[in-house]
């Protein structure tokens, strides 16, 4: 009988969406947000214009990427991107969990693109990426949020690709350093890397893709909450602040509050070494215990956000474990996607404390034993 541990996290939130909140985080931090006022008014559109400006400070893009605010968390910025850009050239659609393969089921069912080539892999595995083509524009996740499995890094995109490349990255962006000149069209949510709230995306585009949606017209309509041009040209105040429908402005504090925290602590290069020694301890542990692995055998393509193990119990045992550390108040939300194989996924991103994940590892043992005996 494994002894019953006495440490417990200080903050047990492993969650993959929403994320924990950032060290230090107080909801008297954002007595600043501009609540009762405008997102139109002065200080609103000010607000909204820090939030792009200093995401783009933070993640080193290039000038001459823009970057909105749109509606709806990653989902919504994903779909906006695809319904704005496809349909011009064939596409190659990569996916290896369940929001990629939400992706390819929407290219299929309802933009019902007949130039379309499908690469896809079970949970734990990536398709062979050499066998694209870039010709085509291609639809990829870079980090899978359900199967913990990323794309290593970004030498399968060529540089001169003639494709446009549309990268659903919400488990990504801050915690990768992400090729920027490999990527068109990129999504992420503020719930995720940032801890952020949710129902807010953002949608950062290459002057490619600029260039693209003012010289092409989808075949077909597009609600206003789509719309990313008015005639041929791109809507630019939307790049500025000027939100296509109204956003929460107690939201927009939050997500400045956790930019300003990752300032703080030494931008981007501080927020991936966290996410990488979160992720380190999760090895440790598995390294020792039999009973446990990664479902991305292969540490190359291994997330080091949304962290998903596989064990030897049956998925009856695994729900009972799971519930144990909630009830015990020493790990919360950590089962495995509902789509994917059942087992356990820690987020393990920069806003988590190695601390809170040390402690939670030995009451992760200690449940095993108490499921299995």
């Amino acid at each position: 009988m494994t002894t019953k541990p006495e440490k417990k996290p200080v903050k047990p939130y492993f969650s993959s969406g929403p994320c924990a909140k950032h060290p230090g985080y107080t909801l008297e931090k954002l007595h600043d947000a501009s609540l009762g006022r405008s997102h139109r008014s002065s200080v609103g559109k000010e607000k909204l214009k820090k939030a792009i400006f200093k995401t783009k400070e933070i993640l080193k893009l290039p000038e001459d990427y823009l970057v909105g605010i749109v509606p709806g968390s990653d989902t919504g910025a994903f779909e906006m991107a695809m319904w704005n850009l496809l349909g011009d050239k064939p596409v190659d659609v990569v996916h290896f969990e369940s929001f990629g393969k939400t992706w390819a089921d929407d290219i299929r069912q309802q933009l019902k693109l007949e130039k379309a080539r499908y690469h896809a892999a079970d949970y734990g595995s990536l398709p062979d990426l050499s066998k694209l083509n870039f010709k085509h524009d291609l639809v990829f996740t870079w980090n899978g949020t359900t199967s913990g499995v990323k794309v290593p890094n970004g030498n399968f995109i060529p540089d001169n690709r003639k494709g446009l490349t549309l990268c659903d990255a919400t488990s990504a962006v801050f915690a990768v350093d992400l090729p920027w000149e490999k990527l068109d069209a990129t999504t992420f949510s503020w719930q995720k890397v940032p801890g952020g709230e949710a129902a807010h995306g953002m949608l950062i585009l290459s002057p490619r893709a600029i260039k693209h949606l003012e010289n092409y017209n989808p075949p077909w309509p597009l609600p206003k909450i789509f719309r990313l041009k008015k005639g041929d040209r791109v809507l630019q105040d939307l790049f500025m602040g000027s939100t296509i429908n109204t956003p929460s402005m107690l939201c927009v504090e939050d997500y400045l509050d956790a930019l300003k925290w990752a300032e703080e602590i030494g931008g981007l290069p501080a927020l991936i070494r966290r996410s990488e020694e979160n992720l380190g301890i999760i090895e440790n542990f598995v390294e020792k215990n039999s009973w446990i692995d990664f479902l991305a055998a292969d540490p190359a393509i291994r997330s080091n956000t949304s962290v998903c193990l596989k064990t030897d119990l049956s998925p009856k045992q695994v729900k009972t474990m799971v519930n144990l550390l909630e009830t015990e108040g020493t790990a919360y939300d950590i089962a495995s996607y509902r789509e994917a194989p059942p087992g356990l996924r820690f987020w393990c991103g920069a806003t988590v404390d190695k601390e809170d994940l040390q402690a939670a590892m030995p009451w992760l043992e200690w449940a095993y034993h108490q499921v299995r005996e």
